[in-house]
């Protein structure tokens, strides 16, 4: 991991094939406006939640502000929470400025690493506008606040990534119509569905020594996971590219007559 500048660093990570796969760390000021657009969110949430339970008219002040506070940092965590759990790692400010929370080993984050990142918090708002996360952020060398090191993740800036022409024109969209096949790549893991699409979108950043090397292992991985044999023509890496355009929410052609995977054993 690196950090290239002070703003928008660089994490690097490194696969079991000796692959290294980079990505753009959010700079501060990016994540400030992101943090700023869903702290109105959630301050509009809550003052709505408030009123709903006429905490404004109680006759009680002091409980009224007490539960006004409790009602702010519920809405505050459940927002950050679910966002972030059911949107891979984005709230609705994050979405808006195309950044993404992900684990530190660059697969997408899940309901405990948004639980233990948003409830830590408090901790970095102290004093006040985050001045503890924000320092946090700027000594640590993958920009991250207490909570991010907290749950091993970073944030990162989206890069818009075209779908390979290779994938949607692979000369085999046969073998995406034959159901074996296309029901056997829909039941692999989220890190290995994970794993097949950054190698697809990525691939030509890579030098062709590590992407041999890179798709090779995932030829054979797919196999024994899909426990289907890869048909002879194919190479490693257009066998992965298949397993990924079946992944796609596309239709194979209509009409198209599907060479049959072979099945292992």
């Amino acid at each position: 991991m690196a950090t290239d500048t002070l703003l928008d660093g660089t994490h690097t990570v490194l696969t079991p094939e000796y692959v290294e796969f980079r990505f753009t760390l959010a700079g501060l000021y990016s994540r400030f406006l992101a943090w700023l657009l869903d702290a109105v969110i959630v301050l509009t949430v809550s003052l709505a939640v408030m009123m709903g339970l006429g905490l404004s008219m109680s006759a009680f002040p002091g409980v009224a502000s007490a539960l006004g506070i409790v009602v702010y940092f519920l809405v505050d965590w459940g927002y950050g929470i679910t966002l972030e759990t059911a949107w891979s790692g984005q709230t609705v400010g994050k979405r808006a400025l195309s950044l993404r929370v992900i684990q530190e080993s660059g697969v997408r984050i899940g309901f405990y690493h948004a639980a233990l990142r948003n409830l830590a918090r408090p901790v970095d708002r102290l004093p006040f506008f985050y001045l503890v996360g924000g320092v946090a952020a700027l000594v640590s060398g993958s920009q991250q606040r207490l909570g991010d090191m907290l749950a091993g993740t970073i944030v990162v800036r989206e890069r818009r990534l075209k779908v390979p022409s290779a994938i949607n024109a692979s000369g085999e969209e046969g073998l995406l119509a034959d159901p074996l096949f296309v029901s056997r790549v829909k039941r692999l893991s989220t890190e290995e569905r994970e794993l097949v699409l950054t190698a697809a979108l990525r691939r030509e950043e890579l030098r062709m020594e590590a992407r041999l090397r890179l798709f090779a292992a995932l030829g054979a991985r797919l196999q024994d996971a899909l426990a289907m044999e890869k048909p002879d023509h194919l190479s490693d890496e257009k066998w992965t590219l298949l397993v990924a355009a079946a992944l796609l929410p596309s239709k194979a052609p209509r009409g198209a007559q599907p060479p049959r995977a072979r099945a292992l054993g």
